[in-house]
């Protein structure tokens, strides 16, 4: 009798032990697939592979580039339409390399160079989270059909070989934790230099580090002028947390391709995170000094607004439409309508983000730190393209600053492009 007690006994613990064993095995999982999600902002996965009233990164977004129309795929663990069926190494592949496993190339459209340097153990939660904690979806979105020579995806091996690299990141010697995290973010997963890096003539980021001026010093993208972010010297560390956690500080407000990036991945960074980020965009440029401000020039323009007199047709134009927000001083109001002195998008070699924001307006995202949607309204109905281009020269020449004038046959340009979208 007491050795069927003990034997009882025995079983009885041993279940017990078992089921904490499997309750600690599923935390885990579920701390690596929540660690994947995070990750998946980082990487700013749902700004392309998500569309409004579609499932959670089902694809479809049409993204245009100078070879035509890239459309994105389905990503979720659907084994027919998305990744389900990948192994690890598989998908692994996919987003380093641009390789998928029945080795077709992906376009750069994907940002795999940059996930190059994406770490094993950040790449293992990723797969987590998209195999465990993404709903599958059957959604199908459009093929993407390139013209020839560019419908050859096996040519991308060659672009690959000549403009990739699978190297890790390499910490920035001498610089502080911090900074390398925030170096790490950028280079790899925030494949910030997608964007703000300038491209070769084979359409490929110029650097990838760093370890080259070219890195983050500014490039074109679909026409808009993308600033440089080596150092921000006009902005102070906390300014670009703000920025990048809200979509606006006490000097800009997002706009364009900027916007889907705050409102889908940035603003749900740590605040640790967007502070190594600032720290590292810091670094890159402390040797910059902060734009000079023409004192004299400023007080100039407010004084001739303020008074409203004699005022030219661009002046006239500024009082009656962006005036009551952006005020005579051209400083708008801090954390809710963006500075126009000094600018960068303002003093923009390129006008056409400017003509863009004053034809179609502008609406800031809904972050968790800043819920409210701050919207300028579009002047394109009521503005004809003469009156467009001499208000935007008069913001380009007031107050502090210094740009070529704009003409009616730029802001024509920009008003087809709209239409056409």
């Amino acid at each position: 009798m007491n050795l069927m007690k003990f034997k009882n006994f025995f079983i009885a613990n041993a279940v017990l032990i078992g089921m904490g064993f499997a309750a600690c095995a599923q935390a885990e999982d579920a701390a690596l697939i929540k660690q994947g999600e995070y990750i998946s902002r980082l990487g700013d996965c749902g700004a392309c592979h998500t569309l409004p009233g579609k499932p959670a990164f089902s694809g479809g977004l049409a993204i245009e580039s100078n070879l035509g129309t890239i459309y994105s795929t389905n990503i979720t663990p659907d084994k027919d339409h998305g990744i389900g069926s990948y192994s690890e190494a598989q998908f692994s592949d996919a987003v380093r390399k641009g390789v998928l496993p029945d080795g077709t190339r992906l376009y750069p459209a994907m940002p795999y160079p940059d996930y190059a340097k994406i770490t094993d153990e950040d790449m293992h939660a990723l797969y987590a989270f998209f195999m465990h904690g993404v709903k599958p979806s059957a959604e199908a979105p459009p093929e993407t059909d390139l013209s020839f020579p560019f419908s050859q995806r096996w040519g991308m091996r060659f672009w690959n070989w000549a403009f990739s690299s699978d190297k890790p990141f390499k910490p920035v010697g001498g610089a502080s934790a911090e900074i390398n995290r925030g170096a790490y973010l950028v280079e790899s997963l925030g494949h910030c230099g997608s964007c703000h890096t300038p491209r070769g003539l084979g359409m490929n980021e110029k650097a990838f580090d760093s370890s080259s001026e070219a890195f983050l010093a500014g490039g074109n993208l679909n026409g808009w002028e993308v600033p440089s972010l080596r150092g921000l010297p006009h902005w102070t560390e906390q300014e670009t947390v703000d920025y990048l956690a809200t979509g606006r500080n006490d000097k800009a407000a997002v706009g364009g391709e900027m916007k889907s990036v705050v409102e889908h991945s940035t603003s749900w960074m740590t605040d640790a995170d967007l502070k190594a980020i600032a720290a590292y965009l810091t670094f890159l440029g402390n040797n910059q000094a902060a734009p000079a401000i023409d004192k004299k020039a400023s007080e100039a323009t407010v004084a001739k607004l303020t008074a409203a007199k004699n005022l030219t047709e661009g002046e006239r134009l500024y009082l009656d439409n962006c005036g009551a927000c952006h005020f005579v001083t051209g400083k708008g109001a801090p954390g809710i309508f963006p500075q126009l002195d000094q600018a960068t998008i303002v003093n923009a070699g390129d006008p056409t983000g400017l003509i863009h924001t004053i034809l179609a307006g502008a609406q800031q995202p809904s972050t968790a730190k800043a819920p409210s949607t701050l919207a300028m309204p579009g002047f394109a109905h009521r503005l004809s393209d003469e009156e467009v281009a001499r208000l935007a020269t008069f913001v380009r020449q007031g107050w502090s600053n210094n740009a070529e004038a704009v003409t009616a046959e730029q802001v024509a340009k920009v008003r087809k492009s709209l239409k056409e979208h």
